[in-house]
């Protein structure tokens, strides 16, 4: 009998697909990849982007080594950034782990065959690394620099998707508006959608995630506001607006640059809804220049927002920057951020009621009776909201169905099938 191993998958969706790849080698090596009641090893690949991530990881891996100690796991397997990045520490301090692997190389063989998402939805990764020095970001020390897939790969894999039958990819990448600058000397996003669009025929929903708000170019807008398959959903981390702030977070970009790109994707693209992530209590943040970003927040009222406390990460510039925010003061202006938020997200949910809407299925709620669980195309998977459905005819994953809105919660909403 093979040895049978478990995974577990901790942090954002690139390190998803990593674990994805990580499972389709150990199957062509004729592992068998089991639940983790089941498992004779276990693999945790580690998030350390920020402080929560590292906890997160630190916990699971305590949770792992107590099941070994009872005798209900052989080997455990520590994997990816918490080891890139904190190697020497961890052999130091976790004497019960047997093997501690860094980061896993993007290459041309980097095909995903074993999901660990259903079958109906995928990220596909397009690059690694970034290119960028935000003077938060941890990403190159753990990542290393950018380094795009190459475009034979890709669409190897999205054919393949295709086949399968999936319904929606999600393009990741640390920055997808980098994709081709490191082989091409120029960014390839829009002739690598193009290619995609031209290989693929079953793929409904192409959604673009974590698009750089100084490079998102014409041509990429044109694209999405013409290309029916591609969702009209565009990720940009803005991170903040105040000036002096966005330069010493080394964002490459202005107040006055981002309030002209929002209103030209929102002239452009036909009902596109906007997501964007915040960082709280930056160093030297003043009440001032925050309440300018509660101010902006309100004006523009994104549709889809996440906001994270400022975490103070080792090997990044920010780190030694002097005027620390206390943890109190981090912690109540996210509070505010998100209070922001959640009047904006109720207003725009309630704007959609008695509107009929497309929806596809995502899963059955096993917890409640004839209960599904379904999402908008502006709505990326594990991220933002759910639309509620009732009914007692079988629905599919992957299945689209016409709904009409009868309800709102905070940022959810009920549907009705038609």
């Amino acid at each position: 009998m093979s040895l049978r191993i478990g995974i577990v998958s901790l942090g954002c969706p690139r390190n998803l697909v990593d674990s994805e790849s990580i499972v389709s080698r150990l199957k062509e090596k004729n592992f068998q990849i089991t639940e983790l009641e089941k498992a004779d090893v276990v693999i945790v690949n580690t998030c350390a982007f920020i402080q929560e991530a590292k906890e997160e990881s630190i916990d699971t891996i305590l949770g792992l080594i107590e099941l070994k100690k009872k005798g209900l796991v052989k080997k455990i397997i520590v994997h990816g950034c918490l080891v890139e990045r904190y190697k020497d520490e961890l052999v130091k301090h976790l004497g019960d782990i047997d093997a501690f692997v860094g980061r896993l190389e993007l290459n041309g063989r980097f095909i995903v065959k074993h999901s660990l998402t259903p079958q109906h939805f995928a990220y596909v990764k397009i690059s690694e690394g970034c290119g960028n020095l935000c003077s938060y970001c941890v990403i190159p020390k753990i990542k290393g620099k950018l380094h795009s897939r190459t475009r034979e790969s890709i669409i190897e894999q999205v054919k393949l998707l295709d086949k399968n039958n999936t319904k929606e990819i999600n393009l990741v990448g640390q920055d997808i508006t980098l994709y081709g600058v490191d082989c091409c000397s120029k960014p390839q996003l829009a002739e690598l959608i193009k290619d995609i669009l031209k290989n693929t025929h079953n793929i409904r929903w192409i959604r673009l995630l974590y698009l750089n708000p100084g490079r998102i170019s014409d041509e990429l807008i044109d694209l999405i506001a013409k290309e029916e398959r591609i969702c009209k959903y565009i990720d940009i981390p803005i991170q903040h607006i105040n000036n002096r702030i966005l330069k010493l977070m080394n964002r490459n970009t202005t107040k006055s640059q981002i309030m002209s790109l929002i209103k030209k994707i929102r002239k452009r693209i036909d009902n596109v809804y906007l997501r964007t992530s915040i960082i709280a209590g930056f160093p030297t943040e003043t009440e001032k220049e925050f309440q300018e970003l509660i101010n902006f927040l309100k004006e523009v009222k994104f549709e889809r927002l996440g906001a994270f406390v400022y975490s103070r990460e080792e090997d990044t510039k920010a780190y030694s920057f002097k005027n620390q925010i206390h943890s109190r003061t981090k912690r109540a202006r996210f509070g505010r951020i998100m209070s922001v938020q959640r009047e904006i997200a109720s207003k725009l949910n309630e704007s959609l009621l008695g509107k009929v809407k497309e929806v596809m299925i995502d899963e059955k709620d096993e917890a409640e009776k004839d209960l599904y669980l379904a999402r908008l195309e502006q709505d990326a998977p594990e991220v933002d909201g759910t639309v509620y459905l009732k009914s007692k005819t079988k629905l599919l994953p992957g299945e689209f169905r016409k709904v009409k809105i009868i309800d709102t919660l905070e940022y959810d909403l009920v549907g009705e099938l038609l």
